[in-house]
């Protein structure tokens, strides 16, 4: 396992990958599809996997299921790359399901926003403040939804947290960013986590947030680095060109559904061979003329192994 200071030096150093989580025909996790599918994008060598996280339908998961899925990352990728867990819903969960990804091997944390309920500033830091002080691994807290931090708790939680190493964000505001840089400077590593990240790439990397979390890695993962690669370069010419015949045509067959954010990486996945299985109600799978479009758009990127 990593240490805190360890994990926060290897998080910005590429590609962040959200694996999907594998399920079978009757909806159960299947274990040597998601063993196959994590050595495959690890090929690509991405700085870290998050691990039943949005994209691995961690509201989905019991307990045992989220243990196995831990389990067979870390005995998979431990020790070649980070490996971050979830962690969520109420406080005392939370601590649980933090405590068990230290057990299994984990390498860090990525505490997602409480479940259901809107908290105080002063009741989402004691909830992040008990999650961080149950374990050593390094924490990396996803502003987004019910939890959205102002700079002053996010300040105190610093100080008072050690092993919180991270700070995504899937808000957008740009003011509430900067007050937080500003207030932190390099006490945490702060990452792009907005719903198609390659989106708001350009836009948070010119205010000094250049690492993000990519959905589209999980089933077109050489578009994606290249996209990322002529971010970091400043390629305006391929930048502009992905977005236009890429990137906006997936996001507006997205935004048909709630919850599409998952649904059509699966779609993609599958397309090119790769399937995870159906997503998990509550939520629902692409319809067939949504999978052909999608498939229309991936052909035009080219072979991606």
């Amino acid at each position: 396992m990593l240490t805190p200071d360890e994990l926060k030096a290897a998080v910005p150093r590429g590609m962040l990958a959200f694996p999907l989580t594998d399920f079978d025909s009757g909806n159960a996790f299947e274990r040597n599809g998601y063993v196959r599918r994590l050595e495959w994008l690890a090929g690509y060598k991405p700085a870290a996997f998050f691990i039943a996280g949005g994209a691995g339908e961690f509201f989905s998961l019991t307990p045992a299921e989220f243990s196995a899925v831990v389990e067979t990352a870390v005995k998979t990728c431990g020790g070649k790359l980070p490996v971050i867990a979830a962690s969520g819903f109420g406080t005392r969960t939370a601590i649980e399901y933090a405590r068990e990804s230290e057990r299994l091997g984990a390498d860090g944390i990525l505490l997602l926003p409480p479940y259901l309920t809107e908290g105080s500033q002063e009741g989402l830091r004691a909830h992040i403040a008990a999650v961080c002080k149950s374990t050593q691994l390094g924490v990396i807290v996803y502003n987004r939804a019910n939890c959205r931090l102002a700079a002053d708790t996010v300040a105190k939680l610093a100080q008072d947290c050690p092993n919180l190493i991270g700070f995504k964000d899937g808000v957008g505001d740009t003011e509430q960013l900067t007050a937080i840089r500003s207030a932190l400077g390099t006490r945490l590593v702060f990452l792009n986590g907005m719903p198609t990240a390659e989106t708001y790439a350009r836009a948070y990397r010119g205010i000094g947030i250049p690492v993000y979390s990519s959905a589209i890695f999980n089933f077109v993962p050489r578009t994606a680095l290249q996209f990322q690669q002529a971010v970091n370069a400043g390629d305006d010419a391929t930048v502009d060109a992905v977005l236009r015949d890429f990137i906006l045509p997936y996001a507006r067959i997205r935004n048909r559904q709630p919850g599409y954010a998952v649904s059509i990486v699966k779609a993609g996945a599958a397309i090119v061979g790769r399937s995870a299985g159906p997503v998990r109600p509550p939520l629902s799978d692409c319809t067939p003329d949504e999978v052909a479009m999608l498939r229309a758009l991936i052909e035009k990127l080219g072979p991606q192994e």
